[in-house]
C-alpha cells in the first residue's frame, strides 16, 4: 500500500554554456507567457486593443521580480543583506516573497494605468485572472525545488523531499522511523549542487542517519487552489465583461487568497530561523492587512455611481484598421 510519494527531480533542466536552465525559471515565466494569451482574450473582448497586452506584462514582470526580491529582504533575511547591500541583486541565488510581489504588482497596475489612462481597478480586476495562473505554476516550480514543504504527516497522499536539506530528521534509538520514510546521503560542496541519495528506510536505518519523512505537499495545495481562483474569477467575468463591478474580482481574489495563505501556513514548515515560536508566522502576519483591503475594495465594488465598473481605452476597432492598412501596403 502506498505510504507516501518520493519526490527527488532534480532542480535544474540543462547546463547551457555558463546558464543553468531551472524548473523554477521556466515556470515562472510560463506565468507571464501564458498570461498574455489570457489577458489578449479579455481585452479583445472589452474592445481594448490587445497592443496593452506587452505594455502591462512589461510594468507586472518588473513589478512581481523587484517586489519579489525586496519583499524577501525586508520581511524575510534583513540582518543577511544589511551588511552586503549588493547581494541584493543576486536574484539567481534565490529568495523571492508572494506578499511582496502582490505589492509590486498593484504598485505596477498603479503606475500603468495611470500612465496610459486606465481605471486602476478595472486593471486589478482583469490582471488578477492573470496572477492566479502565475501563482499556481510558481508553486509548481517550488515543488520542482523541495522548497516550502509542509509538516510531517500520515496522509497517503504525502511527498518524501530528501532534496529538503534544512527539514530532514535525524534517527534516534528511541525514535520509531514513520512509514514512507527514506534514508538520505546528502553531499554539497561549494559551489555545487548537492547529491542526493535516497534509501528506504527498510534498507539500514542507524543512529544518526539522515531521514526525509512524509510530508504534507503545500506547494500542490496553493497551486490547486490558485487554479481554483482562476476558475472562480474567469467565470464571474465571462458573465459580465465590462459590466463587471469595479473592484470585485480584485477584492474577491485578494480576500480568497490570502485567507487560504492564512489558513496553508498552519501545515507549512518555518521558512526562516525567527519564525520558531512565534503564534503567527510572517506570511500569516502579512497576510492580515492584505485580507482587510480586500474586503473594504470588495465592499465598495461598484458603488461609485459615477465609476460603477471602471474604465479603459476602448481602442479595439483603431488597432484593427492600423492593422488593416498595414497589410495593405
Amino acid at each position: 500500500m502506498l505510504s507516501a510519494i518520493l519526490w527527488n527531480p532534480d532542480p535544474i533542466i540543462a547546463h547551457i554554456g555558463p546558464l543553468t536552465l531551472r524548473w523554477y525559471g521556466l515556470l515562472f515565466m510560463s506565468g507571464f507567457v501564458v498570461g498574455t494569451f489570457i489577458l489578449s482574450h479579455i481585452y479583445k473582448s472589452e474592445k481594448v486593443s490587445p497592443r496593452w497586452v506587452d505594455v502591462i506584462t512589461i510594468y507586472v514582470l518588473l513589478g512581481t521580480v523587484l517586489g519579489a526580491r525586496l519583499g524577501h529582504v525586508f520581511f524575510y533575511d534583513w540582518p543577511q543583506y544589511k551588511d552586503n547591500l549588493l547581494s541584493i541583486f543576486k536574484i539567481w541565488e534565490g529568495g523571492l516573497a508572494s506578499h511582496g510581489a502582490t505589492i509590486g504588482i498593484i504598485f505596477a497596475v498603479w503606475l500603468f494605468s495611470r500612465n496610459n489612462k486606465f481605471d486602476v481597478l478595472w486593471t486589478l480586476d482583469r490582471i488578477v485572472l492573470v496572477v492566479a495562473v502565475g501563482g499556481a505554476l510558481i508553486r509548481i516550480g517550488n515543488l520542482m525545488n523541495s522548497e516550502i514543504v509542509g509538516h510531517p504527516t500520515d496522509a497517503p497522499w504525502a511527498f518524501v523531499f530528501p532534496r529538503d536539506y534544512e527539514h530532514l530528521q535525524r534517527s534516534t534509538p528511541d525514535q520509531p522511523v514513520p512509514a514512507g520514510t527514506y534514508v538520505v546521503d546528502y553531499q554539497r560542496l561549494p559551489g555545487a549542487e548537492p547529491t542526493v541519495t535516497a534509501r528506504p528506510a527498510g534498507a539500514t536505518v542507524t543512529a544518526g542517519s539522515l531521514l526525509a519523512v512524509p510530508r504534507h505537499p503545500t506547494q500542490i495545495y496553493e497551486s490547486l487552489f490558485c487554479v481554483f481562483l482562476f476558475v472562480l474569477l474567469y467565470s464571474m467575468w465571462n458573465r459580465t465583461k465590462e459590466r463587471t463591478p469595479r473592484g470585485q474580482l480584485f477584492g474577491l481574489f485578494v480576500v480568497l487568497l490570502f485567507s487560504f495563505r492564512f489558513f496553508i501556513e498552519f501545515f507549512k514548515e518555518d521558512q526562516v530561523a525567527f519564525e520558531q515560536g512565534m503564534q503567527f508566522n510572517m506570511g500569516q502576519l502579512l497576510s492580515i492587512p492584505l485580507v482587510f483591503m480586500g474586503l473594504y475594495v470588495l465592499w465598495r465594488a461598484g458603488k461609485n455611481p459615477a465609476n460603477p465598473y471602471g474604465y479603459a481605452p476602448r481602442d479595439l476597432a483603431e488597432y484593427e484598421a492600423a492593422e488593416a492598412a498595414a497589410a495593405k501596403k
